[in-house]
């Protein structure tokens, strides 16, 4: 459609150059090849025209088509507040490059005069655009200390902004989060990025049945989440195209939204820290919820291996917590009573160190 519109436009570009020209082309053949008069010069023009443009502009129309559809393709991609901010620069920029029109065009230098108002408008225009695009935090924090202020004043508070919590890809395929969900523990707003899902779709797609099962699980997560529980979800489709790795696009889309990224990978929770970016680790909460176990308890468990060091049993509490027996080895298979000895906890998890009571007796 888009190409037959341009096709139309430039035959009717071509029937009026040569409707407009057709009598002095056809005068100038006369004076050359003498061929008498012709009747009606111009509706020939315009005839030979239109066909002339028609063909020569069958290469232009396609790379205007996709010059056209690239456009639109990363239009869609940037989020409606940039575009928003990026248009009210540009029109800023035009409204000053007009006003400077009549003193630059006034300036009498040969075909400089007449071009430079509109290279100036043109730049204008541009710098506009790239203020606006990119300095659309800077002008949004700006307005919000101005009704900050307001608030103050008036002794009221502002409710109407909603916290944003933006999952992760590995917080996702865990599936802790749809139990957390349904406990109405998380508040706000759920915002899954579109290139998580896009990440989500690759792993899912994998030759490696392991990768294949963990993408399908983490879709059957947020479809869960979006059919059956209660929850506020968004899915952000805008992208960052300067940025590569997807942890990265998370912290920035955080300091965009002014949101907190949920996840229970490590790695993430260190650099957001470093970057000051708020952050809800699944790892820390499990840890935070899980009984309390103190250096002297007693526990009865399971060894089912051997540790890394010599002599070393590990078992497992229900929850999953590692338990590591010093002395434990020949115990493998075999339940055995355990004393505590230390807690080991971080944001990774929690790791228990006990010994053998037997051999705490025979000490």
């Amino acid at each position: 459609m888009l190409k037959r519109i341009l096709r139309i436009f430039f035959v009717v570009v071509g029937a009026g150059l040569g409707f407009h020209f057709g009598k002095d082309i056809f005068d100038l053949l006369n004076s050359l090849l003498n061929f008498g008069e012709i009747q009606g010069p111009e509706y020939f023009g315009a005839v030979l025209g239109a066909v002339l443009l028609y063909f020569v502009s069958s290469w232009l129309v396609d790379y205007i088509v996709n010059t056209i559809h690239w456009g639109e393709e990363m239009l869609l991609k940037l989020p409606i507040i940039d575009v928003m901010f990026g248009a009210m620069g540009l029109i800023s920029g035009l409204i000053v490059g007009f006003l400077l029109y009549l003193p630059l065009s006034s300036i009498a230098i040969p075909v400089v005069g007449d071009l430079l108002p509109l290279l100036v408008s043109g730049l204008l225009g541009y710098l506009g655009f790239q203020v606006g695009f990119r300095k659309r935090d800077e002008i949004m924090a700006v307005f919000s200390i101005g009704r900050r202020d307001k608030s103050k004043r008036d002794g009221s508070n502002i409710t109407a902004n909603v916290e944003h919590k933006i999952l992760d890809t590995s917080v996702i395929i865990d599936g802790r989060i749809a139990d957390i969900c349904r406990t109405g523990f998380i508040e706000g707003k759920l915002v899954i990025p579109s290139f998580v899902l896009e990440e989500l779709q690759h792993i899912a797609d994998s030759s490696d049945v392991l990768k294949r099962n963990r993408g399908r699980r983490g879709l059957d997560i947020l479809n869960k989440i979006q059919k059956e529980l209660k929850v506020n979800v968004q899915i952000w489709e805008g992208d960052f195209e300067d940025v590569s790795e997807v942890d990265s696009k998370l912290i920035k889309l955080a300091k965009h939204l002014n949101g907190k990224v949920v996840t229970n990978d490590f790695n993430l929770n260190k650099v957001c820290e470093l970057q000051g970016v708020p952050i809800l680790n699944i790892n820390d909460l499990a840890n935070a919820v899980k009984p309390v176990v103190l250096p002297g308890e007693e526990l009865t468990v399971q060894v089912i291996k051997d540790g890394k060091e010599y002599g070393q049993g590990v078992a497992y509490l229900d929850d999953g917590t590692m338990i590591v027996v010093e002395g434990g080895r020949e115990y493998i298979g075999n339940d055995v009573d355990v004393l505590v000895t230390s807690v080991l906890q971080t944001s990774a998890g929690r790791m228990i160190f006990a010994k053998p009571k037997l051999l705490e007796k025979a000490l």
